[in-house]
């Protein structure tokens, strides 16, 4: 008998499994369940996207790419970033495609952290950050940021967080799962913490074109950020592609060969059929973009005067396509709430908790879901919070 506990890894045994994953497995068994739980467009990726991917297969185009992505689409992701952020990368060097935004945040943090070092991630946000970490050796250092603040990261909970084995700070906005962003003040207090330091940026950047109301700000944008951040991009959420597995990472040099050297052995190169659908997204898409996005902030609007109209606490998020209201009123946990809500009205929203600290009493709503299906989950929400 084989002691497979003594054969496995430590740090991934250490790892617990996603929050997210058990409300998926309930939903799997329901057919007629409203999920406002999953962060994937209903959108169908734009069909000129598509077209683009269907034609490099009639062409005969399925053979390996360089390591680092097609040349052509390095080219537009940094004409895109140029014409959309003001950020200048040489698509020679500075930029490589991966297997979606994960793949890049992955790359990143083997690429800069040693064992023993700090890496700073605010929550509550996106599941991967701590276990990618901890895969890479490091040690998360877990900043609860506060509804007060709208959970922005604020400058005397980085000051308060930073030690001398820091050396990454994530930087995950807009943020999944609150809708939060960091204005362009928010930033200049992040940079000027930095400055004269060795920590390192990996910004997450993903929802960079889900913003209402304000355009957004890179932190790479920043005077003397440049050089020490990371940029992750992609382009599931912003165009609706989320099953092609696109991303991107930007930044200086030195850093993305380091990237480019794991990238090399651990996936050859990205798929190429998505590549080529890629660069028409790229250099085509900012109008299929605003389409989306508009569509998205109508949803926003309607779902967010649907909650307080239920009478649920919720601030106002500014980007992504993410509510985060607080439950607190109802007397249950966050699990408890979603567990309960969606046996009982059939309704798919995510505990708070499963993105760390800070998240205990609220639930994710994800508005990337029709307008008729949000009225209908309001009004099943409404119904089970009476029932409370």
């Amino acid at each position: 008998m084989i002691e497979y506990n003594s054969i496995l890894s430590k740090s991934v045994q250490s790892l617990a499994p996603s929050g997210i994953r058990k409300f998926f497995d309930i939903l799997e068994e329901m057919t007629d369940a409203i999920s406002l739980g999953i962060g994937e467009p209903d959108f169908v990726t734009p069909w000129h996207i598509r077209d683009a991917g269907i034609k490099s297969l009639e062409k005969g185009f399925t053979k390996y790419t360089g390591n680092a992505g097609l040349s052509q689409l390095r080219d537009e992701v940094a004409k895109y970033l140029s014409r959309r952020f003001n950020l200048e990368y040489n698509y020679k060097n500075q930029v490589i495609i991966t297997v979606g935004g994960s793949e890049a945040i992955d790359l990143a943090m083997r690429a800069i952290v040693n064992p023993g070092d700090e890496v700073i991630i605010p929550v509550p946000s996106f599941v991967c950050y701590g276990p990618i970490a901890t895969l890479a050796g490091g040690t998360p250092v877990f900043i609860e940021t506060k509804a007060e603040n709208e959970f922005r990261l604020t400058e005397d909970e980085l000051r308060a967080a930073i030690t001398p084995q820091t050396k990454v700070l994530i930087l995950p906005y807009p943020c999944n799962p609150t809708g939060a962003v960091m204005r362009k003040e928010d930033l200049e207090a992040v940079a000027k913490l930095l400055r004269g330091t060795n920590i390192m940026v990996i910004a997450d950047e993903i929802y960079a074109e889900l913003t209402y109301g304000q355009k957004h700000v890179s932190i790479a944008s920043i005077p003397d950020m440049y050089e020490r951040t990371v940029y992750v991009g992609g382009f599931s959420k912003s165009h609706a592609m989320t099953g092609w597995r696109m991303g991107y990472a930007c930044g200086p040099e030195e850093i993305i060969v380091q990237m480019l050297k794991i990238h090399q052995y651990a996936v050859m190169s990205s798929p190429t059929t998505s590549q080529y659908a890629a660069i028409t997204a790229m250099r085509d898409g900012d109008e299929d973009v605003q389409k989306m996005r508009t569509e998205y902030d109508k949803r926003r609007k309607f779902l967010l005067t649907g909650l307080r109209d239920i009478g649920l606490e919720c601030f106002e998020p500014q980007g992504a396509f993410y509510m985060f209201p607080s439950i607190q009123s109802t007397g249950l946990s966050s699990s408890d709430f979603c567990e309960k809500f969606l046996l009982s009205e059939k309704v798919a929203v995510i505990p708070g908790s499963a993105f760390g600290q800070g998240g205990e009493g609220f639930v994710r709503i994800c508005y990337a879901s029709s307008m008729e299906n949000i009225g209908i989950a309001l009004e099943r929400m409404e119904k089970f919070v009476k029932s409370l």
